[in-house]
């Protein structure tokens, strides 16, 4: 049954400071006396000179306190224009622990602090998801909705401020504290929401107002954001126990099941499941809730991906293409990653060879909003301590090799490994588009470690693919790294929005509510 409770609200009216400019005093005539004694007739015969300094120096004063006005005008738009980038970055752990960082980041180098950190779960943490920022408002602060799953099938529900705290101020404990800390008042707690009954497997944000998440017991649950009431619930069939490998952790006399990950369309129509002991992908109408079409992965192409005889054959990840007009779409196995098209048919498979596992893959957009789909980028992360690019593009693709019938990705670059220093598989990772010219990369480690990277666009543009023997062209500048002493298992990131000028960060807190339903019923018009 889907609960969900909250606590009170509390609301604080924002102070706007007011600053007005001083206008310059009139100046005052200059009566000349009569002169008592001939010691002060030097001082009358001048007269009309005083009053000529004296005029000169109100000038002055006025010039004085008019170009100052002019200067702050000036100094105003350089720090606005030169106003550091802030990071948002949270974690998840083995060891139960929500980690909040802050990383702010200014030219080429980042400084780290906590903002939040405890346990949130009785057990590992298994995923973690954050919401686009609500609607601006005057007057009040955009938030942002994070959502936590672990093996209990209660999903954690917090509010996160979009803007960045202010660093003056801080209070004595953080002045003292062995790691700096940065925290923000905004944050709290809003419930618990409980719409399964075993391990949450995905936690996605497709919109403000909606949350869909993915269960072990093979359900994918579709809520609202406003009243966490649930809308719909897709129940995924549960696979049977013929031809099981012999390898899987299901219990005695039972099978293995539940959903592995799940992918929704950027038009919101159509969702992708993988599923425990299946060796197929599900299509769904989120429409109607209903199964639109079951794609059966082909033993040659499970062969060519990895995928032996003892191997279970499931998909682990699966993801979109980039853009709303994107025509592709990748399935993630243990050891490598095949590509559809729009016709369901396997386009290419991504890795080269089946040497190293793969943890995480995600599209970037390389080109504007109208070009993405044409210069389709996949990013990998592997056990190597390494995020891999590749061109999955028409123009790109290699013929296959030897008994072989998948065409192969072009390999452009790669983000760290062992050429760079860095070592152990990376968890997750988030790519985040800061500006038209530039990429940040934050990635989660298993020993631990919150990693920044910065990528230049115009460096994916300009690698050409490497030849055979050729080493991979490194690419992106690691900016920090961060110790989290605690072992990742999943990492989300978002760019935290500049606060306006003039406005306390008191602000007033911002109604929801308002927000929420305005938004919901411009996605159903």
């Amino acid at each position: 049954m889907t609960t969900f409770q909250f606590p009170e609200n509390s609301i604080t009216m924002a102070k706007r400071k007011r600053v007005e400019v001083a206008a310059p005093a009139a100046s005052e005539p200059v009566v000349a006396k009569k002169p008592k004694s001939t010691k002060t007739k030097p001082q009358q015969e001048q007269p009309q000179q005083k009053q000529t300094k004296t005029e000169s120096k109100i000038k002055t004063k006025a010039k004085a306190k008019t170009e100052p006005a002019s200067e702050t005008k000036t100094e105003n738009k350089t720090s606005s224009e030169s106003t550091p980038l802030t990071l948002q970055i949270v974690t998840g752990s083995y060891d139960r622990v929500l980690h909040g960082i802050i990383a702010t980041i200014t030219s080429d180098d980042v400084e780290f602090a906590d903002s939040f950190l405890f346990n949130a779960h009785p057990s590992q943490i298994r995923c973690v998801a954050v919401s686009p920022p609500s609607a601006p408002a005057p007057g009040q602060d955009q938030k942002i909705l994070l959502a936590s799953g672990s093996t209990d099938p209660k999903i954690n529900i917090y509010s996160l401020s979009a803007h960045p705290p202010k660093r003056r101020g801080r209070d004595d404990l953080s002045k003292v504290a062995v790691r700096p800390i940065l925290e923000n008042s905004k944050n709290r707690e809003l419930g618990l929401y409980n719409p399964h009954d075993s391990t949450v497997t995905k936690l996605v944000f497709p919109t403000r107002s909606k949350l869909i998440s993915s269960s072990e017991d093979s359900t994918i649950a579709v809520a609202k954001t406003r009243n966490w009431e649930q809308m719909s619930s897709i129940k995924a069939p549960k696979p049977k126990a013929v031809g099981r490998p012999s390898g899987d952790t299901a219990a005695l006399g039972d099978t293995p099941s539940g959903v592995n990950d799940f992918a929704v369309h950027p038009s919101m129509k159509l969702l992708l499941t993988v599923s425990k002991g299946e060796r197929c992908m599900r299509l769904w109408n989120l429409l109607t809730g209903k199964k639109a079409a079951v794609l059966n992965f082909g033993r040659d192409m499970l062969q060519e991906s990895g995928e032996g005889r003892h191997s279970s054959g499931e998909g682990r990840k699966v993801v979109w293409g980039p853009g709303a007009e994107s025509e592709e779409f990748a399935v993630g196995f243990d050891r490598n990653i095949v590509v559809f098209g729009m016709d369901s048919l396997p386009k290419c498979r991504v890795m080269q060879d089946n040497k190293t596992k793969i943890h995480h893959s995600q599209y970037i957009a390389v080109g504007d909003a109208d070009t993405a789909a044409d210069e389709p980028i996949i990013a990998v992360s592997t056990d190597d301590g390494r995020i891999a690019l590749f061109s999955t593009a028409d123009k790109d693709l290699s013929e296959p090799p030897k008994d072989a019938k998948l065409k192969v990705a072009k390999p452009i670059a790669q983000i760290g490994g062992k050429e760079a220093g860095v070592t152990g598989r990376i968890k997750e990772f988030t790519v985040l588009r800061t500006d038209d010219a530039t990429l940040h990369i934050v990635s989660g480690h298993s020993d631990g470690n919150v990693r920044v990277w910065k990528l230049a666009v115009d460096e994916l543009k300009a690698t050409d693919a490497a030849g055979e023997g050729q080493a991979v062209r490194q690419v992106g500048k690691l900016l920090g790294t961060y110790s989290t002493d605690n072992r990742i298992t999943c990492t989300t990131a978002f760019a935290m929005i500049p606060r306006p000028e003039g406005d306390d960060e008191s602000g007033a807190e911002s109604d929801e509510d308002e927000q929420d339903d305005s938004e919901e019923e411009e996605e159903e018009a």
